[in-house]
């Protein structure tokens, strides 16, 4: 592994400060001396060399840089599918939190089902970032697809059956955070192989504003559903999009990937994944910011239907109207920073979009008005997503190749598999004070500390 324990190749010298080597080639035919970083970069292929893209300024060039992931047929491929099957996924979690509800009448049993769904990505996605790194990611995630789509059948069809009940959903969602533990850092590792190092923010902001730009619209159409024929729909729906991205992913066609075999053991693979975060000051502060975003902030999607039933009042139809002003404003922030990623300091825009998340979340924790909260939840999805998606490929710019599967399994658990842990403390706590004592308090918490740690001087480094 470059750059890792010490170890250089041959020919390489010591003289960055991140423990890069650097290796001097000399090319016989044009007599240059070019000086190539062997560190934490992606190695393009001879063709990308031979014919690097074209850039162009303004907003022609802007535009073209926001979907320039979409010139690689591969993506398309899986992107279509993936996009379709997100808003079947916005079904479900739209009616899962209010059959929940409905069932309990309890902020705290919200509170663990979202958790099941989060748990297994705690304590598998490590293992799953080893299995990334040594063998075809395509398959992975055709088997992790494939598991979801049983999920989603089975809690369609015992809620249409009407002998849906709490154990049921729990050992459900269980199963779908067992798969997503799997399928999450594969296809978050999968991108830069489907598109190369130069389109790989296009492709990773592309990925969330479809996430996005999907809870834009499927919480709407949830709502409307649920309120005209019942939860069901909803779920049936959800297991129907799952054909979408699975028909995607069998469409690829790339050469094999050479299996890599396992030479230390599955637990030595990752303690040098975190040894690698550990040892990077950037990496570090990026890993660190999203676990505690993860438990402090993040849990306010889980509290929407309290305050669209208990506070603002607005029933299963403003419910679906609160989830989708969060959608529509990150939908925008991803495509913003599609288009602008070659032109604005990563590290300033994380610091400044980190901030303005968190004041618009405590913000929304504060409102009694359906209209200001529909905004504010807007402009906070807005920064949500410009601060997680920048977090995100920054560092993937980061992280050496052979480390990418194990490297971004960190991530994702800090990103997703720390929810439990938030959504555990949210349901306890609004239990207890309220949802809006609850969701006030983690945002404030979490811009004390943006403010108050070394995260942001380490963030703008990278500008």
């Amino acid at each position: 592994m470059l750059g890792l324990d010490g170890w250089r190749p041959p020919g390489t010298k010591p003289g960055r400060p991140d423990g890069a080597a650097v290796q001097t080639l000399y090319l016989a035919p044009l007599r240059v001396r070019v000086k190539v970083s062997l560190s934490n970069r992606y190695i393009p292929s001879a063709s990308q060399v031979a014919n690097p893209p074209v850039t162009s300024g303004g907003l022609a060039g802007g535009f073209r840089s926001t979907f320039s992931a979409l010139r690689h047929r591969n993506f398309r491929l899986f992107y279509v599918g993936h996009l379709l099957s997100l808003g079947g996924t916005w079904l479900q979690i739209t009616a899962l939190g209010w059959l929940v509800l409905e069932l309990t009448d309890s902020t705290f049993w919200l509170g663990v089902v979202n958790a099941g769904t989060s748990l297994p990505i705690l304590l598998f996605s490590l293992y799953a970032g080893t299995i990334a790194d040594r063998l075809d990611k395509r398959t992975i995630l055709i088997v992790a697809q494939s598991v979801a789509f049983l999920q989603a059948l089975g809690l369609a069809v015992l809620t249409h059956l009407d002998v849906i009940g709490i154990g049921w959903i729990i050992v459900l969602v269980l199963t779908l955070g067992t798969a997503n533990a799997f399928e999450i850092p594969t296809r978050q590792s999968f991108f830069i192989e489907l598109v190369g190092e130069r389109d790989l923010t296009s492709a990773i902001a592309l990925n969330s504003s479809a996430f996005n730009g999907t809870r834009m619209i499927g919480p709407a159409i949830a709502g409307a559903l649920i309120a005209a024929v019942g939860v069901a729909a909803c779920f049936y729906g959800n297991a129907i999009s799952y054909l979408a991205v699975l028909g995607g992913l069998l469409a690829i066609r790339r050469p094999r990937p050479e299996r890599i075999p396992q030479t230390v053991s599955t637990w030595a693979n990752i303690r040098e994944g975190f040894s690698w975060i550990w040892h990077h000051r950037v990496a570090r502060s990026i890993v660190l910011f999203v676990a505690a975003a993860s438990v402090l902030v993040f849990p306010y999607t889980m509290l929407l239907p309290v305050f669209a039933r208990d506070i603002l009042v607005v029933g299963p139809e403003g419910m679906g109207w609160l989830y989708s002003a969060t959608g529509a404003g990150a939908l925008l922030g991803g495509l913003t920073l599609a288009s602008i990623t070659e032109r604005v300091p990563r590290g300033r825009l994380l610091v400044l979009s980190a901030t303005a998340f968190t004041t618009l979340v405590t913000g929304f924790a504060l409102s009694l008005s359906f209209p200001v909260s529909l905004a504010l939840l807007a402009a906070a999805g807005f920064a949500m997503i410009l601060s997680t998606a920048t977090a995100n490929s920054l560092l993937q710019t980061l992280v050496p190749n052979g480390l990418r599967g194990r490297v971004m399994a960190v991530y994702v658990v800090m990103f997703l598999g720390m929810t439990p842990v938030g959504y555990l403390q949210a349901g306890a706590i609004a239990r207890l004070f309220g949802a809006r004592a609850a969701l006030a308090a983690g945002s404030s918490l979490l811009l004390l500390l943006l403010l108050g740690t070394n995260w942001k001087a380490a963030f703008r480094e990278v500008s």
